[in-house]
């Protein structure tokens, strides 16, 4: 009597939205057009190919729903993910071939789960209370659910009334509690977790037929509006559509944020999810490409794992639906034909065919200035671009905010790319995904000791301390600002300050891309002003990608007895392997990297001080790359101005034995004029000097070259 209550109960909240199923991705009213679709567009075909290959090997296997065991990368949490993978494909498998062994092969699995589900307790290797369930972290049971939901919405018509009730009472139900209740901190968490967690709660609301899940998913637990999708798009989104995480992980977000729009656009669009905030989840599938280089690799900003591209699934979803969904962008086909696949459904039929016409143009990389903040008054992203795709310059300024918990202590930090490799690169995070050996696939202790130090990134480290102490907390509250962003035919520059990373410490970068007359590339030119009234340690890192070939200073080689560079901050972990000062006033150091030569010459005195250091120190279970910098150090003093000015020159091809142009042009850097209001400095580019002024307080006249 009391069961039948219950399913009652569960009747009585189960309002129909009228949509036929399914109604996500792959759509009813749809399905024969795609199936139309696959044999007509090359795109489309390969793709629902792929697709049938990875569903019949799932379908020849017996199905595997394991007790939760281990961390990521483990046996039962891979098989959880395959399990997720499968439902959603072959239930897509099931809608275009009419086979019903696809249905039934999701139905018996998820039946199967809802027999075990209610079974299981925490998981064994959860890091967090409460953690997650079918997953050592409740991100991934997020992830399950997005995946799951949009399976059954596929077999939802095969599947009888009783099994349908047996679902909903010993699957569903438990499973959207453990997200709204059990986990509910992260369901109303403002937080890539969140966007995750309320798009499987409200898909699941839409294909079971829960307005109740549906309105918590959009309001957040509380129904108040306080939480839930739309404040998340709120608050964690700029007016542009940054990200406040960073490029890698609006990589990420981007995935339950459009795919749950799509659903409410189907299911509810009274709402006009796409035209919400001037369409902000448009302009965030564009950043989340403006974000990317050439070699299609994600910024590697904050917490992100380099090898990373906009092939990833997530982003072959932002890019079907919003070429699909959205006012048609014929430059997003081109990065379609680039990842080499559609999502087979009612978009990719929209992307195929239109590639299969001939509609495709280049994606378009622009230079930007990038706003970040919900109200984009937290700082951004300057991007400067040069050049075609095939073979581009591309400097990029991260002015931005902390960046949440997964952000780094990295004001002002530069990133340059060149001949479709990284110059000066940012380590990213210490992470090894997947692999269960390395801190069950987690972040390991070295992210938080290197990568998210100040001293990993190429800016100012201060007296060998990270920026607000390493406290996220105290960084969280403050952003830089920007000063001056310009990008025409002449040059291009973007121009921040920090003020709170440090007490007493104000820190103005100015970068500049400029190409002299008769330069193949641009020179990527860096001022570094940094004011204070008592005294400090000043140090400016480079890390740099390839091999060092020269240098016009000597150095003390230091391989006979390595010693850390440091004790904390970071410094723990890099080896001093030789130490040079500067007899003169500039100071050069060349490097090649994929056969082109790369020349930093700086400006120095007496006092300045060059380190040359590899990362790898104070590393017992050999967590971290191997990777070199060299660090510009000003020791004792209260103002100062690097200026450095790195030039791309020449050749070098092994295979031929040819080396041209490995001499850099640039030298002779001198510092004019320099205070609180601007600073002067020329230097000289094959025998021609060059003169810029650069006015702080002047947005009018901010940089003159001549």
């Amino acid at each position: 009597m009391k069961k039948f209550f219950f399913i009652l109960s569960i009747l009585c909240v189960t309002i129909a939205f009228g949509q036929l199923h399914p109604s996500i991705m792959l759509t009813k009213k749809n399905a024969e057009a795609v199936r139309l679709g696959i044999s007509k567009y090359p795109l489309l075909k390969t793709s629902y190919n792929d697709l049938k290959s990875e569903a019949d090997i799932m379908l020849a296997l017996p199905i595997n729903v394991p007790t939760p065991a281990d961390g990521g990368g483990g046996v039962s949490h891979e098989q959880h993910k395959n399990n997720y993978k499968a439902a959603l494909s072959c239930g897509m498998l099931y809608q275009l071939s009419k086979d019903e062994r696809y249905a039934k092969y999701v139905k018996d699995m998820m039946m199967e789960y809802a027999r075990v589900y209610n079974t299981w307790g925490r998981h064994p290797k959860r890091k967090t209370q409460p953690g997650g369930k079918i997953f050592w972290q409740n991100l991934n049971d997020c992830v399950w659910l997005v995946y799951m939901i949009q399976g059954y919405d596929c077999i939802y018509d095969y599947v009888s009334e009783n099994d349908r009730k047996y679902l909903m009472e010993n699957l569903w139900i438990p499973v959207v509690n453990e997200q709204t209740v059990v986990n509910g901190k992260i369901f109303n968490y403002i937080h890539n977790f969140g966007a995750w967690s309320t798009a499987g709660v409200g898909m699941a609301g839409y294909v079971c037929g829960r307005k109740d899940w549906v309105e918590m998913a959009l309001k957040g637990g509380n129904k108040d509006g306080k939480t839930g999708f739309f404040k998340l798009i709120d608050d964690l989104f700029s007016p542009d559509g940054y990200y406040e995480e960073g490029p890698y992980y609006l990589r990420y977000a981007i995935h339950p944020f459009i795919v749950f729009a799509r659903a409410i656009q189907q299911y509810q669009p009274k709402l006009k999810v796409y035209e919400y905030r001037n369409q902000l989840l448009k302009k965030a599938v564009n950043i989340s490409l403006q974000t990317t280089y050439t070699n299609k690799v994600f910024f590697p900003i904050n917490d992100a794992l380099k090898e990373k591209t906009y092939e990833t699934e997530e982003l072959v979803y932002a890019t079907d639906i919003a070429y699909s969904d959205f006012q048609p962008n014929d430059e997003l086909l081109n990065i379609a034909q680039q990842q080499k696949r559609v999502i087979v459904s009612d978009a990719g039929l929209k992307v195929a065919k239109a590639i299969a016409e001939g509609k495709s143009k280049t994606f378009e990389y622009k230079s930007m200035f990038i706003k970040d903040g919900a109200d984009g008054t937290k700082g951004g992203l300057g991007v400067l671009r040069s050049g075609s795709n095939d073979n581009q310059t591309c400097l990029v300024m991260k002015a931005a905010s902390q960046g949440m918990g997964h952000g780094h202590f990295d004001r002002l930090n530069v990133l340059f790319f060149d001949n479709n490799v990284e110059v000066f690169s940012d380590y990213g995070s210490v992470r090894f995904l997947n692999v269960e050996t390395k801190s069950g696939g987690g972040y390991t202790k070295e992210n938080d000791t290197w990568a998210k130090a100040s001293i990993a990134h190429n800016t100012l480290v201060v007296d060998k301390t990270s920026h607000f102490n390493g406290n996220a907390e105290v960084g969280e509250k403050y952003a830089p600002s920007l000063l001056y962003f310009d990008a025409n035919k002449n040059f291009q520059v973007v121009s921040a300050e920090e003020n709170k990373a440090y007490d007493d410490v104000k820190m103005l970068r100015t970068v500049i891309l400029f190409q002299p007359q008769g330069a193949v590339s641009p020179l990527f030119i860096d001022v570094f002003k940094v004011r204070s009234t008592t005294t400090h340690q000043y140090d400016l890192p480079f890390w740099y990608q390839g091999h060092l070939t020269n240098t016009t200073f000597p150095y003390q080689n230091n391989n006979k007895q390595l010693l850390a560079f440091g004790s904390k901050y970071g410094y723990e972990h890099i080896w001093l392997n030789a130490e040079g000062k500067v007899n003169n006033t500039n100071g050069a150091i060349t490097f090649l990297n994929n056969r082109k030569y790369y020349t930093t010459t700086f400006l120095a005195d007496t006092t300045s001080k060059v380190s040359f250091v590899t990362l790898g120190a104070n590393d017992p279970d050999f967590n971290l790359r191997s990777e070199k910098a060299f660090v510009l150090t000003q020791p004792k003093t209260g103002n100062h101005t690097f200026i450095n000015i790195t030039e791309p020159h020449g050749i070098n091809n092994p295979l031929i034995e040819f080396t041209k142009g490995f001499i850099p042009l640039t030298k002779n850097i001198q510092l004019i004029n320099d205070n609180e209001t601007g600073s002067t400095f020329s230097f000289e580019y094959n025998n021609k000097k060059y003169t810029i002024q650069l006015q702080y307080n002047n947005k009018q006249q901010f940089i003159t070259i001549k």
